[in-house]
C-alpha cells in the first residue's frame, strides 16, 4: 500500500520527486538546472502532454463509440460504404496541423541548443571503453574520470553515478563542451542541463550549457558502447567562481599535461 501511494504521488506530483539525479520510481524529467532544459520541460508539459492526452481520449472515444454503435446486434446488415471524402480530408489535415503546432516551438528549442554563445569556459570530453576523459584546453588540464565501485562509495555518493574525478565548472557561466570518442560511439548526456551529444571517433561534436545553480549533477553514457556501457557515468560539479578558481589552481598542478610536466623537469635540471 505504501509503495502504491508513493507511485501515485510520483505521477501526479512529479516536481516533489525530482532532483539532480534519478530517484526510485521517478516519472518525468529531473529538475532543470539550465535555461535550455527549462525550455524542454515547458515544451513537454505545456504542449506535448495536452496533445497526447487529447488524442488518446479522442481515439478511446472513437473505439468505444464504434464498439457500441456498430456492434453486430445493432447492425444485422452491415454498411458496404468504403469511402468518405470528408473524413479522409479531416484525418489528413488535422494531423498535419498538429505537427505544425508541435514543430514551430520545437525548431526554436533546437536552434537555441545548436547556437553556442560566446563561451566562458571550454571543456573537451573523450569517450573511452569504458570511462570518460576530460581536458581543459585553455588551462593545460587533463584527467580521466572513472566510476567509483560500490565498495568504495561514501555516504553521499550515488551508486553507478559517482566518479573519482568530477568535472568542475563555475555557476552562471557559458560552458562549451567538445565531444569525441577514442574507440566506439558514446554519448555525453546530462539530463538536468538538457544536454545530449554523440561522441564519434574522428569527429568533434559541440554542445553547451549554463548552469544556474550550484550542486552536483549526474549523467551517463547514452549510446550502447559495449559490456560496460552502464558503468561510465558523468558527474559535473557546479561551484561558485571563488571555489572554481581555487579548484583550478590545484588542478593545474594535479592534472597538468605530461608534456608540461616534462618541460618543467627539463628546466629544473638545467
Amino acid at each position: 500500500m505504501k509503495k502504491f501511494l508513493f507511485i501515485f504521488s510520483t505521477i501526479f506530483i512529479t516536481q516533489a520527486a525530482l532532483a539532480d539525479q534519478p530517484k526510485d520510481w521517478q516519472l518525468g524529467f529531473q529538475n532543470p538546472a539550465s535555461d535550455g532544459m527549462r525550455d524542454i520541460v515547458n515544451f513537454h508539459n505545456n504542449l506535448l502532454l495536452p496533445i497526447i492526452i487529447a488524442i488518446s481520449v479522442f481515439v478511446l472515444f472513437l473505439m468505444l463509440y464504434a464498439c457500441v454503435r456498430f456492434r453486430a446486434s445493432a447492425n444485422p446488415n452491415p454498411s458496404k460504404r468504403t469511402h468518405n471524402v470528408t473524413v479522409e480530408i479531416l484525418w489528413t489535415l488535422i494531423p498535419c496541423l498538429i505537427l505544425i503546432v508541435m514543430a514551430v516551438p520545437s525548431f526554436k528549442i533546437l536552434y537555441k541548443q545548436d547556437t553556442i554563445p560566446k563561451a566562458d569556459l571550454t571543456i573537451k570530453a573523450i569517450g573511452y571503453q569504458w570511462y570518460w576523459g576530460y581536458e581543459y584546453p585553455d588551462e593545460n588540464i587533463i584527467f580521466d574520470s572513472y566510476m567509483i565501485e560500490k565498495k568504495d562509495l561514501k555516504a553521499n555518493q550515488p551508486r553507478l553515478l559517482a566518479v573519482d574525478n568530477e568535472v568542475v565548472v563555475p555557476v552562471n557561466k557559458v560552458v562549451k563542451v567538445l565531444i569525441t570518442a577514442n574507440d566506439v560511439l558514446h554519448a555525453w548526456a546530462l539530463p538536468s542541463f538538457g544536454v545530449k551529444r554523440d561522441a564519434v571517433p574522428g569527429r568533434i561534436n559541440e554542445t553547451w550549457f549554463k548552469a544556474e545553480k550550484e550542486g552536483t549533477y549526474y549523467g551517463q553514457c547514452s549510446e550502447l558502447c559495449g559490456i560496460k556501457h552502464a558503468f561510465m557515468p558523468i558527474t559535473v560539479k557546479v561551484v561558485s567562481e571563488e571555489d572554481y578558481q581555487e579548484w583550478l589552481s590545484e588542478a593545474r598542478v594535479k592534472f597538468a599535461k605530461e608534456e608540461i610536466e616534462n618541460d618543467k623537469l627539463k628546466l629544473a635540471s638545467k
